[in-house]
This record gives C-alpha cells, sequence and structure tokens, in this order.
C-alpha cells in the first residue's frame, strides 16, 4: 500500500530524462550565442507585454495578457526554427541560396505593386490560408546574404576583375536594395551597407566599392537637398512642393523626416521623437521606474516595436540598456569568433554577413531611439513583439549556429583524428589558423556537400 501512495519525483521519470538529456546532446553550437538568444528573448517577453498594455485596452478590451502569450509563441516557433536549422549543414544554405534568392526577387516585386499597406508602407504580403502578413524584405535579405557568401566563395580567383569578379555581385545587390527601397529605404540602405561590408571582406576590390558607394549616394544627397531647398522657402511654396512629392511614393515622408531632424525646434519635434525623449528622461541613470511602471507606452507610438528600446530604458535605467548593448555585441564577438575559425570561406562569410546585418539593425534602431538618426521603421531584433522579424531573425541565428556546430566538429576531430587516407582540401580557405584543423577527414565525412563551395 505504501509503495502505491509513494509519489515519485518529475526528474525520476526515465522517458522525461532520456528526452531532455538527447535534446541537450543534440544541441550544438556556439553557448554563448545560444545564451544570448534566450536573454534577449527574455528580455523581450518582459518588456512587450508591459508596452503593450495600452494597445491591449484599444484593441482588446484590457486583455493585457494576449500579447503576452502571442509573444511567448513567437519565441517558442522561434527558438524552434533556430534548433531545427542549427542541426543541417551549413553547406545545403549553399545549395538553396540560388533558389531562394529567385524566389525573393518575384516576392518583392509582387509586394511592390500588390503587397498590403500597413503604417503607410506597402511592405507586407498577405498568406492567404492562414491570413497573416509578412515582410517579404527580410526573407530577400536572408537569401541574399546566403547567395553573396556562395558567390564570395566561388569567385575568389577573379574577384579583383570587374566583369567576372564585381559584376555578379553587386547586380543582386543593386536589385534588391532598388526593389525594397520604395516601400522601406531604411531597410534597403542598411541591407546595402551590410552588403558592401561583406564584399569588402571578401577582397573585391575597394575602388569597385567605393564607386558603388558614390552612386548609391546619389539618391539620398537628392533628397537631403530637397529637403534643405524647400524648407529654406518662406513663401509656403517649400511646403507645397514638399506636400507635392506625396505622390511620388513615400519621397515626400523621407523628406519630411530628414527636415525635422535637421530644422525642427523644440517646439516643433516630431510627437514620436518628443515622447522617445520623455521615455528616456523618465528612466534616469540606475534602474529606472521599474518593471511595467512606464508612462511613455501611453504616449508612444510603436512602443513594442522602433521604440522598444526606450522603454526598457524607462523602466530598468541606463543600466537595462546598456545590458542590451553589451548582448548585442557579446553576439557579434562570438560570430566574428567563428568567421575566424571557419576553415571555409562560405560558412565564414555566411555567418559574419548574418551577424553583420543583426548588429547594424540593432545600432539603427537605437540610434534613433535616442536621437541620432531620423526616425526610421526598423526593429530591434530579438526584443520588439513578435512577427515575421522576428521569425527571420532567428532563421539568420540558426544558420550562424550551423556553422558554429560544424566548427566545433572540426576542431573535435582535430583533437583525436582517426586514420584517414590524405585527398586534396576541396573548397577556399578562409583564413590560414583554420585550414589545417582536420580538413582531410572534415572532406572524407562530407564529400558531397563540399562540392558546393568549390
Amino acid at each position: 500500500m505504501s509503495n502505491e501512495t509513494t509519489d515519485k519525483l518529475f526528474s525520476q521519470f526515465s522517458a522525461v530524462n532520456s528526452a531532455g538529456n538527447h535534446l541537450l546532446n543534440r544541441t550544438k553550437g556556439d553557448r554563448y550565442i545560444w545564451g544570448t538568444v534566450i536573454l534577449l528573448s527574455i528580455s523581450s517577453l518582459l518588456v512587450v507585454y508591459s508596452a503593450t498594455g495600452s494597445l491591449a485596452y484599444k484593441s482588446n478590451h484590457g486583455n493585457t495578457e494576449i500579447y503576452l502569450f502571442k509573444q511567448l509563441s513567437f519565441i517558442i516557433i522561434g527558438l524552434m526554427i533556430i534548433y531545427f536549422l542549427h542541426r543541417v549543414n551549413y553547406t545545403l544554405y549553399s545549395r538553396a541560396s540560388l533558389i531562394l534568392y529567385l524566389i525573393a526577387i518575384p516576392l518583392l516585386i509582387y509586394t511592390l505593386f500588390f503587397g498590403a499597406e500597413i503604417n503607410e508602407g506597402s511592405r507586407w504580403i498577405k498568406v492567404p490560408v492562414i491570413n497573416l502578413t509578412f515582410q517579404t524584405s527580410d526573407f530577400a535579405k536572408l537569401a541574399l546574404f546566403m547567395y553573396l557568401s556562395r558567390q564570395l566563395s566561388r569567385k575568389q580567383e577573379v574577384i579583383k576583375d570587374f566583369k567576372k569578379g564585381f559584376l555578379p555581385l553587386i547586380i543582386p545587390v543593386a536589385l534588391t536594395c532598388i526593389l525594397i527601397m520604395p516601400a522601406n529605404l531604411s531597410n534597403a540602405m542598411l541591407t546595402g551597407a551590410t552588403s558592401l561590408l561583406l564584399l569588402f571582406i571578401g577582397r573585391v576590390s575597394f575602388k569597385h566599392i567605393f564607386l558603388t558607394i558614390c552612386i548609391a549616394l546619389l539618391p539620398v544627397l537628392l533628397i537631403v537637398s530637397i529637403a534643405v531647398t524647400t524648407h529654406k522657402k518662406d513663401d509656403g511654396t517649400g511646403k507645397q512642393a514638399t506636400s507635392s512629392l506625396t505622390s511620388i511614393g513615400r519621397v515626400g515622408t523621407w523628406v519630411k523626416r530628414v527636415q525635422d531632424y535637421l530644422y525642427a525646434k523644440p517646439t516643433d519635434v516630431p510627437y514620436q521623437v518628443q515622447q522617445a525623449k520623455i521615455a528616456i528622461a523618465n528612466g534616469g541613470i540606475f534602474f529606472g521606474r521599474g518593471p511595467g511602471n512606464s508612462q511613455a507606452r501611453n504616449y508612444l507610438p510603436q512602443a513594442y516595436n522602433d521604440f522598444i528600446f526606450n522603454i526598457i530604458i524607462e523602466e530598468y535605467g541606463l543600466l537595462g540598456g546598456a545590458f542590451i548593448i553589451f548582448m548585442y555585441l557579446v553576439f557579434l564577438f562570438r560570430c566574428i569568433s567563428i568567421f575566424r575559425r571557419c576553415p571555409y570561406a562560405f560558412g565564414a562569410l555566411l555567418a559574419l554577413a548574418l551577424s553583420f546585418t543583426l548588429a547594424i539593425q540593432a545600432a539603427a534602431n537605437m540610434a534613433v531611439a535616442v536621437g541620432l538618426m531620423p526616425v526610421t521603421g526598423v526593429t530591434l531584433p530579438l526584443i520588439s513583439m513578435g512577427g515575421s522579424s522576428f521569425l527571420f531573425t532567428c532563421a539568420a541565428i540558426g544558420i550562424i549556429l550551423s556553422v558554429a556546430r560544424n566548427v566545433e566538429q572540426l576542431e573535435g576531430w582535430n583533437v583525436t583524428p582517426a586514420p584517414v587516407k590524405t585527398e586534396p582540401e576541396a573548397g577556399v580557405v578562409a583564413n590560414a589558423d583554420g585550414a589545417n584543423k582536420g580538413a582531410a577527414l572534415f572532406i572524407q565525412n562530407d564529400k558531397k556537400a563540399k562540392k558546393d563551395i568549390k
């Protein structure tokens, strides 16, 4: 009788122990990156729940828990995406990169003409069955960086040649940025900047990159010049000229934001910028107002997306903001470490490209939050409220961890290598330090996958 009533610990169930140990044993990759992802996800859950308080009262009759569980579901799905993608051999992404990029271009064209207009921008398309929207530029960026990494690894012998090396690389970048630009100029500029940085690291000629920068700056200078010339007119024609530009896509919005950033007086600062500064002032230096005590969330537009960093500072102080910055720096540092340790160019460049785009996006969002840049629609990776951007961010991190997992396997094989037949090394070597780390055994065990990075 006593045996029937004796309760057992949950950990004593063999199925639970075996499943948990099996999952942990199969979870590989850089532990610091896993740690930053988990910490940022927990921070996102807390801040989004606080920032959506007023939104819940406006849209869901005060049901504040709906956004908490929504964000939790996105985090769970995102972690599942990371786990699944990090188990895939990263060389398979080389095979899929061209297909994904060829899918991304028609999606961008479709979005440009038939996309759903949300927040004054046609950046989304609706999935018919589940009736959800996703931002096609996020998918296009992921496909572009995978394709660029593949091309850079395959064209190292002719990388300095303009026709054979540079043009096949810059044309996909220019096409992607041009298609993204009409609906999201800031996203297109960040994509272009990250791509040029990747080309520079991939040994593309600096004079070709400099020429591209000069050409890309022309439309930016045109927008700034329009903003300056129309603002100086006192007869009212400046405002008329600016308003007439609104009929040409989002040009009027871009001009207005530049004018607000350059010329706005303290009394004429845009409403969202005012509230963003108030949120930072309320936060103070040390611990802020405390979790869930934000006041700016009731007045700040997009407090749970574009300006969520301000809510972090208001509730957790400058120390909380510094902690978030530190997490992104740790993430970037570990990705650079993967780049230096990966012996093959495709994996090294892929990890670096995806980490750069997330770090630059985070820096741009925080710069807007503190008033260092004009207002843009860039979200804070892994922190802003879940959506397609959150899931594509998780996909990028999963691919980075896939590279890290294979690097760890390569280094582990180098510790106790089994006797193998020597074969010529396949692929392009990214750096001399990683080239000698078990390359022969890596090729023997994964000969088919290496054909894509020859």
